[in-house]
């Protein structure tokens, strides 16, 4: 208990101080939802996101572990001209089945209709093992509407014979809408589908 409430202090101190770089610009909001539809199981991972000019915070569920929330604090880096880019440290709390503190990084790099984004974190497990988590995807976009690219992640919320998920992604958007569709480890009996919904506000 006492790690879980220094974990929440140190997320504290730093929010202040993040909160002094976002200046009178509107907030900006990110939710979507993963969908996971695999081999007997079925699970959501949501994630909540909000940006105001540097200052970006974030909420996760199911996404270190089962039944397992962690709550986000950073800093966005933003800049380029043809290669544009947006890059984000991070410090995270996790409380529920697995506990720890975590520092993190997202990263999005876009040139012309290519992007590469990518997310990961150390958590440092107060109960188990440390673990490294990744979320990488490189698309291409035909039309401002399509996009296609492949995908990997390294996670400890769904086990396989792979340490790497990885597969290919479809996606389309409409608005501030979106929907993506990832197809996992294809060919192999570990094979599943992710289906990810997002909306911008």
């Amino acid at each position: 208990m006492k790690k879980i409430i220094l974990t929440f202090a140190l997320v504290a101190v730093f929010l202040p101080v993040l909160a002094q770089h976002a200046d009178s610009s509107a907030w900006e909001f990110n939710a979507d939802a993963g969908f996971y539809f695999i081999p007997e199981d079925f699970f959501i991972l949501p994630v909540f996101r909000a940006d105001k000019n540097k200052l970006h915070l974030e909420a996760r569920y199911n996404y270190e572990d089962r039944e397992t929330f962690s709550a986000w604090a950073g800093y966005n880096f933003n800049g380029g001209r043809k290669l544009e880019y947006t890059i984000t440290p991070m410090i995270g709390a996790v409380v529920g089945r697995t506990n720890g503190i975590a520092p993190g990084l997202e990263m999005t790099f876009t040139y012309k209709r290519f992007e590469l984004y990518s997310e990961s974190e150390y958590m440092f497990d107060f109960e188990s093992e440390n673990y490294f988590y990744n979320w990488s995807d490189l698309i291409y976009s035909p039309f401002d509407w399509l996009w296609v690219g492949i995908s990997g992640q390294r996670t400890r919320v769904y086990q396989s014979g792979f340490e790497v998920q990885r597969g290919l992604l479809i996606g389309g958007g409409l608005k501030n809408w979106e929907l993506s569709t990832y197809f996992y480890n294809i060919g192999s009996g570990d094979a599943f589908v992710l289906a990810t919904l997002s909306v911008r506000f």
